[in-house]
């Protein structure tokens, strides 16, 4: 018997994008140490949850690389054109987060920007090569996000790109707002 690596070839290799000052790429090995201090930073965290350990950032790492050959889609990291210097995380998962309703199979947005990269645009930037990206795939009828109800930079980000506030969900103990962004937004 013939191994396999159980890629699907139907699913999407992960896709390099480029904005005017970003580069949208597969996290590498070269992104582990500013993805663990980004990572480890409270205030980048701070909705998010605790600051991660030097294995839980590797973790992470090793499951955005996972997301696309599985799901045919996943996280970029974000990378300044101008100076190499690592941005943050954006993307989109299915997390088989536990919440009611369930959105298991719709891809959930999300992005984490090192605390130095706030306040600059980056995550517009991203978020809508992104979102022109995964409704380009046709796939999906919608995609999702969930932020943290304080989390005020993250919400006007969500509402300026389409996404409409659904309903509150309890996540991981705390109430939680479930967003939701049809496809046809930008078509």
């Amino acid at each position: 018997m013939r191994g396999s690596t159980g890629c699907n070839s139907r699913r999407t290799r992960a896709i390099r994008l480029e904005t005017e000052r970003l580069i949208l790429d597969l996290h590498g090995l070269e992104h582990f140490e500013p993805l663990r201090e980004m990572w480890a930073d409270a205030t980048v965290v701070h909705h998010i949850g605790q600051p991660s350990s030097a294995q839980e950032a590797w973790m992470r790492l090793l499951r955005y690389r996972g997301l696309w050959p599985l799901l045919g889609y996943g996280y970029w990291a974000l990378t300044e054109k101008a100076s190499g210097r690592f941005v943050g995380d954006l993307g989109f998962a299915d997390f088989h987060r536990a919440i009611e309703p369930s959105i298991r199979g719709v891809p959930e947005a999300g992005w984490v920007l090192a605390s130095w990269a706030h306040g600059q645009g980056f995550a517009s930037e991203a978020l809508a090569a992104a979102l022109d990206w995964l409704d380009a795939q046709g796939i999906h009828e919608s995609s999702v996000c969930l932020i943290a109800p304080e989390n005020e930079p993250s919400l006007r980000l969500a509402l300026r790109f389409g996404f409409s506030n659904e309903r509150a969900v309890s996540f991981l103990g705390q109430e939680t707002l479930l967003l939701r962004r049809p496809r046809s937004v930008w078509q």
